[in-house]
């Protein structure tokens, strides 16, 4: 075990689908952590991610002495997770961690009932996964169990907002170990100013095709609009298991001409392509697209759901109650018709990022936790 700050940290995190904000994090804790010295690796899902996550994981490699393995880990449970589970354990005995940092609900149970040793930390950040399961399912019931059954081997918990460490203490328990909330952050270019294209439309969604993420509510809240006679054009920037059953909805409801689908692009491309950027998430934790949105000074209204309100901080007028297509409407009529307050408001927002959602303050406090966690052990 490192004896004292000066001496590099094996970090290994460990994720299974390398994809959307999650798979940002990792990346960005990565790079900052091996910047500082530090020897990381990354374990993740070889079936999920394709070819972004390739390139992504290919590029990164180089950097990191610990390595980027992947392991096939499919998203529910399954009999083949005892095996991969088995290969989990052998590459964490050769790579010999001093953190083992688990990252969503499976690769946290795989962390933390592997055998455990005095001179390693397990750390764990949930970013929504088991939580987002409402406990009077069966699967929540069963997830909040197993969540219950392995707090005590968790020496350090990592949230990424308030949010979500309330909702773990409020739905498992007062964890044990040390508990720190350390807000997702942004680097310093990304606080260029985006510029909107000549084609960009009224408003615009940039995120994965998820239930979760609401992208089905925001086409149901254009086509109220259009029926209210306000006829908003719409850029949805993603892709996603419900890519087909939205094209199906927006011809369904006559809005082809209203509506364009743009594929998976990058965050600050796709906010040129709308003047207004909408989130309109049933559920959430501590989404980046908003902390990037609103450190590229885009105006935005969203959904006030999970860590969101964290964000806006004070500008609780952007945030409109989730699940209710009709306030989401409201929403975004309100700031069409007064682009001069969305504008102010986006430009506060700014300055609010760039004083608590910096890159490196993020990378800082997780090092600074690992570290505190390593001399409680």
């Amino acid at each position: 075990m490192p004896a004292s700050a000066d001496q590099p940290l094996r970090i290994l995190h460990a994720l299974r689908s390398p994809v959307s904000g999650t798979f940002r994090h990792i990346m960005d804790l990565a790079n900052g952590q091996a910047d500082r010295g530090h020897h990381v690796g990354i374990i993740a899902d070889s079936l999920t991610g394709g070819e972004r996550a390739d390139a992504a994981l290919k590029d990164i490699a180089p950097r990191l002495k610990l390595g980027v393995h992947r392991l096939a880990m499919p998203r529910h449970p399954s009999p083949t997770d005892i095996l991969t589970w088995v290969h989990f354990v052998r590459l964490i005995r050769t790579l010999k961690p001093d953190v083992l940092h688990g990252h969503g609900a499976k690769l946290g149970v795989f962390l933390r009932v592997k055998p455990h040793s005095k001179s390693v930390i397990h750390a764990y950040t949930p970013h929504g996964g088991s939580l987002h399961f409402p406990m009077n399912t069966l699967k929540g019931a069963l997830y909040s169990r197993i969540e219950r059954a392995l707090m005590k081997a968790t020496d350090l918990f990592l949230f990424e907002s308030a949010f979500a460490r309330d909702r773990y203490q409020r739905t498992i328990g007062i964890p044990t170990g040390l508990v720190r909330c350390v807000f997702n952050g942004v680097t310093a270019d990304e606080f260029d100013p985006i510029v909107t294209v000549q084609d960009a439309t009224d408003i615009v969604y940039v995120g994965d095709f998820r239930h979760i993420k609401g992208a089905d509510l925001l086409i149901d809240a254009v086509a109220r609009l259009h029926a209210d006679g306000n006829p908003v054009t719409l850029t949805l920037a993603g892709d996603g298991e419900e890519l087909g059953n939205l094209k199906a909805q927006v011809q369904r409801l006559g809005l082809s001409e209203a509506v364009r689908f743009i594929g998976h692009v990058k965050a600050r491309y796709a906010f040129s392509k709308g003047r207004l950027l909408i989130v309109p998430s049933r559920q959430d934790s501590m989404p980046y697209v908003v902390i990037e949105a609103a450190a590229a000074g885009v105006a935005m209204v969203a959904a006030n759901v999970g860590g969101i309100p964290e964000i806006f901080g004070l500008h609780t007028e952007a945030l409109f109650a989730p699940n209710i297509v009709t306030a989401m409407a409201d929403a975004i009529e309100i700031a069409l018709e007064d682009p001069a307050a969305a504008q102010a408001r986006a430009k506060s927002l700014r300055e609010r990022i760039f004083l608590h959602f910096s890159q490196k303050a993020m990378i800082d406090s997780v090092l600074a936790s690992y570290r505190e966690a390593l001399a409680d052990r």
